[in-house]
């Protein structure tokens, strides 16, 4: 088989797409669950990324490089954050500071300035940042995306339902925040039980890209070839996310918190 340039560019590519929810203490009152990372092994998370080779891009980035690969850098990350937490503001953002990361957030629209009380009785109630507070969080380089309306999962709904959890979030935070959206995240990583006709349905409610719960790195290929269907990495307190990103186990560099 004959490489051209451009394939010898693209073919050696990755993308890891990390998810996390909850950075920080539970609230008072609250209980630790699996989605509460301690800053210090967030930060751990970030130092990883920092010094062996991945860079962290944002999300125009990373849209432009399912469709024009070669502007990828050989090791791509793109952090994301789940629900729209307010930790996320106060917690999150100055730690992201600190190294020049930018990010995503993924926010479901019936529960901006709200609790997430589509978590009760599984996650302790925390607030969901205002609608100032999203437009602070894209002023410091968090992109805020949708995460549906209701944060119902789609395997639960009609496809009239899900269409409805597609459209109204897109229209909903595009006149709050007066820019566009294009990348969706199904809630729970469920998209029903028919994954083509809802890729139709994302395609022609106009965004680019969706994502799942779960999953390793890819390639750029993989995830041009499939882009809403796109798996990501689920962080925890335990995630090793030395071992995921670095499965073949080459000597990387050693850090300390």
């Amino acid at each position: 088989m004959e490489y051209s340039a451009s394939t010898n560019q693209t073919s050696d590519r990755t993308i890891a797409i990390l998810s996390f929810h909850k950075i920080g203490e539970p609230p008072p009152n609250g209980w630790e669950s699996w989605f509460y990372i301690p800053e210090t092994t967030f930060v751990d998370h970030l130092t990883y990324l920092q010094k062996n080779n991945w860079q962290v891009i944002d999300l125009a980035t990373f849209l432009q490089g399912l469709t024009t690969p070669e502007i990828l850098p050989k090791r791509s990350a793109l952090l994301t954050f789940d629900d729209g937490y307010q930790s996320m503001l106060t917690t999150v953002v100055p730690l992201l500071l600190k190294f020049a990361y930018p990010s995503v957030i993924f926010v479901p629209t019936d529960f901006i300035g709200k609790h997430n009380s589509f978590d009760t009785d599984c996650e302790p109630e925390e607030p969901i940042c205002t609608w100032d507070e999203l437009r602070q969080l894209e002023r410091s380089n968090v992109s805020v995306q949708p995460h549906g309306v209701t944060h119902r999962a789609f395997s639960y709904l009609s496809l009239a339902e899900q269409e409805e959890e597609l459209s109204r979030s897109k229209a909903t935070l595009e006149a709050g925040l007066k820019k566009p959206v294009d990348i969706f995240c199904y809630p729970y990583g469920d998209d029903g039980q028919d994954p083509q006709t809802i890729k139709k349905v994302l395609q022609r409610v106009g965004y680019q890209a969706a994502c799942l719960y779960g999953g390793d790195p890819v390639s750029v290929a993989e995830a041009s070839a499939n882009p809403y269907r796109l798996p990501r990495l689920a962080m925890g307190p335990d995630t090793d996310l030395q071992a995921i990103l670095n499965p073949e186990a080459v000597p990387s560099v050693v850090f300390q918190s």
